[in-house]
């Protein structure tokens, strides 16, 4: 065996700075501290100083850790969690118990006595430069076989557990990456670091990489139950406001309102139907030109008395932003000038093409949200418009050449992820500087810390089907444990729907009984045919749907849909319970059953039902012509079916019944829901 001298020339060398456990080894400098009760943040880099950015992290209270060094290794304990470093770098995490939650791969030719290990010579945190410019980085962890993985942001799939899956680390439309995943073992862990790249949760290695970045950064938890796991999480980056009491009532949208007078007529039918509606949104060009934030006065010739007449009938108005700028814009020229608009590495200058050319507002430049947010201010805000719908969030591009654009942070590559929430912020900011409270924006996409800036994310332009709707559960399920409790979708799908094809009628009741349990219920959808075009000049080009609202199919699509509008209103005093919490602690509103039972094995296997706070279970119905469903009951006491009052011992599967009227419901607690039977 070698001597601990000639060790000593191979190895790194550990020391304790602050609050802080260091190691290096040649250009390598690796720093492990507290952040957050039971929670270590972890960063590495190669160049001469670390990087400052925190990005999805809010600064944490001073803890006292434990720390000790010798020449062999290290450790640092803080609470619940504790992480060792040997000799050779590797690094393994433990909970109280002592039991392993983590450890790096690493197979090194000489182990921590300077014995033969491994000829395989792969690195656990492997930074290859990239020639004249950063480091594309690959941090490699052992993978646990029995292990079980949840979160990591919205995934067109229908899987809960993302053990086994590979996933990009990038936002598409209907893709939002948020990197935290929560782990069966019994820790959280958030990869932080907003440059595109890739994770792979395998069979023998998770990898996460990033392919350009200056640093390796991320922060782990340790916890007892989900729930301790989340709401550290939550204290690390954020939670929501709560949300504004109209919110959690019924949105009313479609792809598109073309004049004022049209959108009106829609609200006031609602009104003499006595039909509950909280938001009416006006969607995507009624501008005159992307880039131009105002309402077009030949289609919307009297904003200020519409936005009135809605609030006198206890409505909000929802008007949507786009973040393109066309180059035919009225502001375009000012913005290009002043450094305000994203840019291209090569080629013309153009990241996106629908309805014209044009170019993303930069988000990640402070003049640049102000500059935005002062033409909203001023066209919308001012006018009484309190709640706005950031679409394009992605931001979305006609090619997703990510290497292609850059930004007023860094290359597109590198910090790209960090889009959405910046946009996000650019509303949040302008809004709370107004004195507003429980700010809300519908966006379509996210990353880690977007909740903080009341963001509510809807699941992107997906198809109409029972397949698709399948996928949107799984993906709101995984936003809430991401730590994006505000989640919705497009009620019916977006693309690909005939309002009078029976099929899509089946498929729009069952997903409107599954709306009515997500945090927010909004009806949209790009429907067939398409409506006649009003006007030729501005927005008007381009095209608008079917009618979409809950009366535009037939009287038992109607009849069905109705109810379950009374049945969310009648849920809104326990809606505000659960927004509440979401608010207070970043409790998930829809959550997988093992959140509330974690101590149930089934219910780490049950991926197609769920809890809508902590006494209603909802197994939505996912496929056509199905009337009856099998279910799993978790242990605990007795289940109460809501439709039948029929009481069920927990701890089983059973069969229930799943007219077309009815999505199978059950409750616990003494809690009843005033279901239409």
């Amino acid at each position: 065996m070698a001597n601990q001298d000639e060790v000593r020339d191979v190895y790194g060398y550990f020391e304790r700075k602050g609050d802080a456990l260091c190691y290096r080894y040649e250009a390598e400098r690796l720093i492990i501290e507290p952040w957050g009760r039971n929670s270590l943040r972890v960063r590495s880099t190669k160049l001469a100083e670390m990087p400052g950015e925190d990005w999805a992290l809010l600064p944490q209270e001073k803890c006292a850790p434990e720390i000790e060094t010798c020449e062999d290794g290290g450790s640092i304990q803080n609470g619940k969690i504790r992480a060792e470093i040997n000799l050779v770098g590797k690094l393994t995490f433990y909970n109280q118990k002592g039991e392993v939650l983590l450890e790096e791969y690493l197979r090194n030719r000489k182990d921590m006595f300077g014995r033969s290990c491994s000829s395989l010579e792969v690195e656990a945190r492997e930074f290859k430069p990239i020639i004249g410019g950063d480091y594309r980085l690959s941090v490699r962890f052992e993978s646990a076989a029995k292990e079980k993985l949840y979160g990591m942001g919205q995934y067109q799939q229908p899987f809960l557990d993302v053990k086994g899956a590979d996933l990009e680390l990038a936002h598409r439309n209907s893709q939002a990456s948020v990197p935290f995943v929560l782990s069966s073992l019994g820790y959280g862990f958030l990869w932080n670091n907003p440059a595109v790249g890739r994770v792979s949760f395998g069979k023998n290695i998770t990898t996460w990489e990033a392919y350009s970045s200056k640093k390796m950064d991320y922060w782990i938890t340790a916890g007892d139950t989900p729930a301790e796991i989340e709401e550290a999480y939550a204290n690390a980056t954020g939670k929501v406001p709560m949300m504004p009491d109209y919110a959690m009532g019924f949105w009313q949208c479609k792809l598109r309102y073309q004049t004022q007078e049209e959108l009106l007529e829609v609200a006031r039918e609602y009104k003499r139907r006595n039909l509950p509606i909280s938001v009416i949104v006006v969607d995507f060009f009624h501008w005159p030109c992307q880039g131009e934030w105002k309402f077009d006065p030949t289609y919307w010739p009297d904003p200020d008395a519409m936005i009135a007449e809605l609030k006198e009938m206890g409505i909000e108005l929802m008007v949507s932003i786009w973040p393109t700028v066309d180059y035919r814009s009225e502001n375009f020229n000012e913005m290009k000038s002043k450094g305000l608009l994203i840019r291209v590495e090569s080629g013309y200058p153009i990241s996106m093409d629908f309805q014209g050319n044009t170019l993303h507002f930069d988000a990640t430049n402070p003049e640049a949200r102000a500059y935005v947010w002062g033409k909203a201010k001023k066209n919308y805000y001012d006018k009484g418009v309190k709640v706005f719908w950031l679409d394009e969030a992605e931001p979305e591009y006609t090619v997703y050449d990510f290497e292609n654009y850059r930004y007023h942070l860094g290359p597109d590559v590198q910090v790209g992820n960090i889009y959405p929430v910046m946009y996000a912020k650019t509303f949040f900011d302008g809004m709370k500087a107004e004195g507003q409270e429980n700010i809300i924006n519908l966006l379509r996409c996210a990353w880690a810390g977007s909740q903080r800036y009341g963001v509510l994310v809807w699941s992107g332009d997906i198809k109409s089907s029972f397949p698709s709707m399948k996928n949107q559960v799984a993906a709101g399920l995984n936003m809430g444990i991401a730590g994006i409790p505000w989640w919705t979708t497009d009620i019916g799908g977006f693309f690909g729907a005939n309002v009078k094809d029976p099929a899509f009628h089946e498929l729009l009741i069952r997903w409107f009984q599954y709306g009515c349990f997500c945090p927010v219920m909004r009806l949209h959808g790009y429907r067939w045919p398409l409506q006649p075009q009003y006007g030729t000049t501005g927005g008007a080009t381009c095209v608008s749907g079917a009618p979409n609202e809950v009366w535009s199919y037939t009287e038992q699509v109607y009849e069905i849909l109705s109810n379950y509008l009374r049945l969310r209103e009648a849920m809104r005093p326990y809606v505000a319970k659960l927004m509440a919490e979401a608010h207070e602690k970043g409790t998930p509103v829809m959550r997988p059953l093992f959140y509330d039972f974690p101590e149930d094995e089934a219910c780490w296997n049950v991926e197609d039902q769920y809890m809508f706070g902590p006494n209603v279970l909802v197994k939505p119905v996912t496929d056509a012509g199905v009337t009856k469903v099998s279910l799993y009951l978790p242990k605990g006491g007795a289940w109460k079916n809501a439709w039948t009052g029929e009481e069920v011992e927990g701890g089983q599967w059973i069969e229930a019944a799943a007219p077309i009227e009815q999505i199978p419901l059950f409750t616990r607690n003494g809690f009843e829901l005033p279901v239409h039977k």
